[in-house]
């Protein structure tokens, strides 16, 4: 039935113009479309760029189809304009089914495929061999490619069925085959946004990707023939994804590209690699978002019916139509919308509307133009030469051009150049945007003009690195035949034994053991008869080499001279008395025996207070060499012990390192931070310091290098800790302790006299110059702002204190006294000068920076005599600001609850002030509580638990009336509560101030107290009693209270911490109580709470009776 419509269309269409039938085109059908033949016949003319078809000729792009329906008017283009690509290759006719086969109706393709209104049958022909969709009829035939009349063009395609006439089959010219043209027009395309650079017209370019939705959509477009997206770039370069979101993140200018070609990527589920070609410029006009996925069939979307008439027995073949122009603007009102990449809506891909960019009209023989383009080619020579990868896309890109001159075409020499160059992308896709030929090239040049400096530099650095390769290779060959000549004439032997004589000769000049001196013989002979070029050759000549530098037997001569000693300790520290007295008892030691043992000293104390500093000056008393190593932090046995010569690379441990350094078997050692060590998976180092450490184990030291016993006993071993709580305690058990508790005023001000000052002072460049820091300075800063134990901060003060100094005279003088001529030396000028040409970045070395440096560049420049400071306490401010401690203690009148304890901390002493409080008012039904604040630890808790029931035990004991502990919610605080506090010895304190708030009675402020206490009121020993003592004269205390086991440490305590302050022991708490509570008035203390209680009760009973 459907045929014979066909028929009759073509017999009304030959009867209305018979003169056209030679001249018509044949359009393919497919379903969504219309299309006049004059449109047709216009897109054949326009020019294309070049074809890079994505098809094979049997499988042609095919764009848009035609049904005509001889009941309706034809339809009119209006919407798709010249927007469709048009191929008259052949595709495979189909033989036309019986005329008596039932017909149904079934969907069509995926990207569309309408329902045909009526009785139609739906195509069933197969898709092309190159995987393409094939348009058909709606009549179940497959449609002309080309021909008149339903003829096939080939002789294979068409659809004409067995009655189709031999004259329809006939070929003419006008049937010949044409291969695909790209669309001139294409108003809506799939945008793929592209990174890193834009791509231009005329260049291959392979993107990858990776979203599953964007690679079926091209796949779905490859099958369809119509491979065309848009290409644009991100504008931030490190995006990454293959839809555009919003219009912002890309350039709107892009190209139209065609995909030549797609394959999956290796490894990448739905990911492939797309090759593009682009063929012209476009500007994006607006992006349509994705739609979202509905269960809109495809018999709802509506679609041309076919054209119906009457059938025609003798002109059977395919639904084939012309029209003339006429019939097609007549029937312009009836259009019916289509877009060729409606098929994609079902993507959630990036649809977007554009409108190509045409180059601006332009003059091929302006002299502007010519000379760019000379100047680019010339350009384009210089880089090919230093640059072989140019060359070859130079060659490429010149036999690409049909019209075999470059100079022709400006504008693809633009496009060019900038497609090859390296550029900033911004300059890129400027010139992609620039459509005035004159000015693309001109921003072209610029980079080709970067890309031609760049392979400069990479020529020069690789020819100076080829310079440099050449002059090394050229030394060893003159070498190796210097020494071949020199062996034939025996002027020298080889170089091997020459190696072993000089090993023997310094082996004799040592002392070596019997063991060792087996062992370096067998490591002799090993390397005697091993070749150079063998691997072990190398391990073992290291080995022999540290093996014969390890002073064997040899001491240095010690001073034993008890005044010497003196005289150095004091000339570097002030104090330190235990310190100097250990020494001088092992100097003494020596002086009667002649020689001495090492000795394994520990020097504990708060930072600052000189324990490594006096390691320094113990080694120059004694005259022994000083070697000092950190172990904080250290998790590396090897660091110790050594590593195995197993390891390439492989060193001895610090402890041979020293001696090596040393040269001696009796240096002085000092471990610093030996409280620090830590520990790793690749050991525990303080296990390993404890063979190094003891005296009973360290004569036969073994290194896990050397391999050999080693004698340490003759070496000194200094240890510095902060603290000996986090030392092993095997480990802390075979070290003499030796505690340096914090400096006082006293002491400090004897220090920044004697050593602080001056050095500060030579520090600042002000030796000669009469500037003075007044003792009164020197007590304000002591007092308020560096109160810590140690001096360093004290240290620090003094030096800003000299440095504003400095600042203060060369403002106050001026340039003109102090001119950068006179602080110049000869050669400072000269490099200043040298300096002064060179434009390069201060981050970047310069290559003759050589010239711009000079072994003394400057000279110190001489202060006036006449320029005199003071540093008096009143203008201190004005050099260190403001004062960080304005006052002496907390409370200068103590409140009920309030008690001053004392506390060691890692900085030394501090005064530990305890508050208690009640909560609430007493009433009849209140409960008691204790609540405890403060960042207190786990036995400073404990503590705080003994003290409340002791203080409730000494009131139910003494003061039998006074019912507070048993009505009273409590609240404990210790202030500075970002600082952790921990330890047993507040616990007297805490019980004095809960007693203190339960009997209402004020502490005297200037008493201070520490000691452990029992439930029963037993006062235990406590630690760090010095630091104590130096922080509560500090705080202004007068009287201090101690457990009485820890009188042995206040008598030994110097008479200048302990002036002004009275020490006070206790065995029972009792003792304190009777201290600090010695006025306390008892009836008082039976009835302190007796009132408000009774008021409490009676406004209950007074309640209950209201009620």
């Amino acid at each position: 039935m459907f045929s014979s419509q066909a028929s009759a269309c073509r017999t009304a269409v030959r009867n209305a113009q018979p003169n056209v039938r030679q001249s018509r085109r044949f359009l393919q059908f497919r379903s969504g479309s219309t299309l006049s033949a004059s449109r047709y016949a216009s897109s054949r003319q326009l020019k294309g760029a070049p074809n890079h078809p994505a098809k094979s000729q049997s499988s042609p792009v095919f764009v848009s189809s035609v049904f005509v329906n001889p009941s309706r008017r034809v339809l009119a283009p209006t919407s798709l304009g010249s927007s469709f690509s048009f191929s008259t290759a052949p595709i495979r006719r189909k033989e036309r089914p019986p005329p008596n086969s039932s017909e149904s109706e079934e969907k069509g393709e995926e990207a569309g495929e309408q329902k045909i209104q009526g009785k139609s049958k739906n195509s069933d022909s197969a898709a092309p061999a190159s995987g393409s969709a094939s348009g058909s009829g709606a009549d179940g035939r497959g449609s002309s490619a080309g021909g008149s009349g339903g003829d096939s063009g080939s002789g294979s395609g068409g659809s004409g069925g067995e009655g189709t006439s031999k004259k329809s089959r006939k070929s003419s010219p006008e049937k010949s085959l044409q291969k695909p043209t790209v669309p001139d027009v294409y108003p809506q395309v799939m945008a793929i946004p592209i990174a890193k650079r834009p791509l231009f017209p005329g260049f291959y370019k392979a993107v990858t990707i990776r979203d599953p939705n964007v690679s079926a959509a091209i796949q779905e477009m490859m099958k369809r023939g119509q491979p065309y997206i848009g290409a644009f770039l991100f504008k931030d370069e490190n995006a990454d994804q293959d839809v555009i979101e919003k219009m912002d993140d890309v350039h709107d200018v892009g190209v139209f590209a065609q995909i030549t070609s797609a394959f999956p990527v290796h490894g990448e589920e739905n990911s492939l690699t797309a090759v593009l070609y682009p063929h012209r410029r476009i500007k994006m006009s607006a992006l349509i978002p994705p739609e979202k996925k509905s269960d809109k069939k495809a018999e709802d979307v509506s679609v041309p019916e076919p054209i119906t008439g009457q059938a025609d027995e003798d002109k059977k073949g395919d639904v084939v139509a012309s029209f003339e122009e006429g019939s097609v603007e007549q029937s312009a009102r009836d259009v019916l919308h289509y877009e060729p990449t409606s098929f994609l809506r079902k993507y959630p891909v990036s649809l977007v509307n554009v409108e190509n960019l045409t180059e601006e009209d332009h003059d091929k023989k302006s002299a502007a133009i010519r000379a760019y383009t000379s100047e680019i080619v010339n350009v384009f020579k210089e880089v090919a030469n230093l640059n072989p990868l140019f060359r070859d896309q130079i060659s490429t890109f010149s036999m690409s051009q049909s019209a075999g001159n470059v100079i022709d075409e400006p504008a693809k020499l633009a496009d060019f150049a900038a497609a090859v160059s390296a550029g900033e992308i911004n300059e890129l896709q400027d010139v992609l945007e620039t459509l005035d030929v004159e000015s693309r090239l001109a921003k072209a040049l610029v980079v080709l003009k970067k890309e031609l400096m760049n392979a400069q530099l990479q020529s020069k650095i690789s020819k100076d690195v080829e310079a440099k390769i050449q002059k090394r290779q050229r030394e060893y060959w003159l070498m190796e035949q210097m020494k071949g000549i020199r062996r034939e004439l025996g002027i020298e032997s080889d170089g091997k034994d020459k190696l072993v004589e000089k090993f023997k000769e310094k082996a004799e000049k040592l002392a070596m053991p019997e063991a060792v001196k087996k062992v370096f013989e067998e490591e002799l002979n090993k390397l005697a008869h091993l070749e150079p070029a063998a691997s072990e050759f190398n391990v073992t000549r290291n080995y022999l080499d540290w093996l014969t530098q390890i002073p064997w037997g040899q001491r240095s001569a010690e001073n034993f001279g008890i005044k010497n000693a003196m005289k150095v300790l004091d000339e570097d520290h002030y104090g330190l008395k235990d310190v100097k007295d250990r020494i001088l008892e092992f100097i003494a030691v020596g002086k009667l025996r002649g020689t001495v043992e090492g000795k394994i000293l520990c020097f504990v104390g708060p930072p600052g207070v000189g324990k490594t500093s006096i390691g320094k000056s113990i080694a120059r008393a004694l005259n022994r060499q000083y070697y000092r190593f950190s172990v904080g932090g250290l998790t590396d046995v090897a660091e110790i012990k050594g590593h195995r010569r197993t390891y390439v690379g492989a060193l001895p441990g610090r402890i041979i390192q020293a001696l090596k350094k040393c040269q001696t078997e009796n240096p002085l050692i000092l471990i610093d931070e030996v409280d620090k060590i830590g520990r790793g998976h690749q050991g525990d180092p303080a296990s390993a310091l404890l063979e190094l450490l003891d005296p009973e184990q360290n004569s036969s030291f073994l290194d896990h290098y050397m391999d050999v016993p080693v004698d340490l006993s003759k070496v000194l071993f200094v240890c510095t800790a902060n603290m000996t709580d986090t030392i092993p305690r095997p480990l802390l058990d075979r070290m003499e302790m030796i505690e340096l508790s914090g400096y006082v005023a006293d002491e400090k001000m004897a220090i920044a006299q004697r050593y602080l000052a001056p050095a500060a002072k030579e520090l600042s460049g002000l030796k000669e110059v009469d500037v003075n820091l007044e003792e009164d300075a020197i007590t304000e800063l002591i007092k308020s702002y560096c109160r810590e134990s140690g001096v360093r901060n004290l240290k620090k003060q003094i030096e800003k204190v000299y440095r504003k100094s400095a600042l203060k005279i060369v403002q106050d003088l001026g340039e003109d006294v102090f001119s950068e001529e006179k602080a110049l030396t000869d050669e400072g000028k000269a490099a200043q000068e040298e300096a002064k040409k060179d434009n390069t970045d201060v981050k970047d070395t310069p290559l003759d920076m050589e010239k711009e440096t000079t072994e003394q560049p400057r000279v110190s420049l001489k202060v006036p005599e006449s320029v005199h400071l003071d540093i008096t306490k009143e203008n201190l401010k004005d050099f260190v600001g403001p004062p960080v401690f304005t006052a002496d203690r907390l409370y200068d009148v103590t409140p009920p609850g309030v008690a001053m304890g004392l506390a060691w901390t890692q900085m030394g002493g501090a005064a530990l002030y305890v508050e208690s409080i009640l909560e609430s008012a007493l009433t009849s039904s209140s409960h008691p509580s204790l609540e405890r604040t403060g960042n207190l630890q786990n036995v400073m808790k404990e503590s705080t638990s003994i003290a409340y029931s002791f203080a409730k035990s000494v009131v139910a004991r003494e003061f039998p009336e006074n019912k507070f502990f048993e009505k009273a919610k409590l609240h404990l605080h210790c202030p500075e509560g970002a600082v952790q506090k921990d330890g047993p010895s507040a616990g007297i304190t805490m019980a004095t101030a809960l007693l203190s708030l339960a009997l209402d009675y004020p502490i005297d402020p200037t008493i201070a107290m520490t000691g452990e206490l029992t439930v029963t009121g037993k006062v235990l020993r406590i630690g760090g009693l010095r630091e104590k003592t130096v922080a509560a004269r500090r705080a202004g205390a007068k009287t201090i209270i101690f457990p009485a086991d820890n009188l042995s440490d206040w008598l030994e305590l110097p008479e200048n911490i302990k002036e002004g302050v009275e020490g006070k022991p206790a065995n029972w708490y009792s003792d304190v109580f009777d201290l600090v509570f010695r006025d306390l008035d008892r009836v008082h203390a039976q009835n302190a709470w007796r009132d408000q209680l009774a008021k409490s009760e009676e406004a209950e009973k007074h309640e209950k009776s209201e009620k």
